[in-house]
């Protein structure tokens, strides 16, 4: 098995290839990965750009919802300590 780091030539078409698909890869750790990455890719088809556009939609819509959002700060949660609080230390 080969240990060469993957070229950068492979990491930009793997990204291109992924964004191009809709999929997503881990970053391939040898040259051989990145291979057998690239023709997972290529044999899956292609996303349309209003699938891509929808997902995209959906996404941002569920980023912007404040109910699902477990991790934005309200105003009711910057209180105590190392919050610039008055009163004794």
């Amino acid at each position: 098995m080969s240990s060469k780091s993957p070229t950068p030539k492979q990491l930009v078409y793997l990204k291109a290839l992924a964004e191009r698909t809709g999929q997503t890869f881990a970053k391939p750790r040898t040259s051989q990965e990145a291979s057998a990455e690239i023709r997972r890719l290529k044999a899956t088809p292609d996303e349309s750009p209003l699938e891509r556009r929808i997902e995209r939609n959906e996404i941002a819509d569920a980023i912007g919802t404040g109910a699902q959002d477990s991790v934005r700060v309200t105003s009711n949660e910057v209180t105590g300590y190392g919050s610039n609080r008055r009163g004794s230390h």
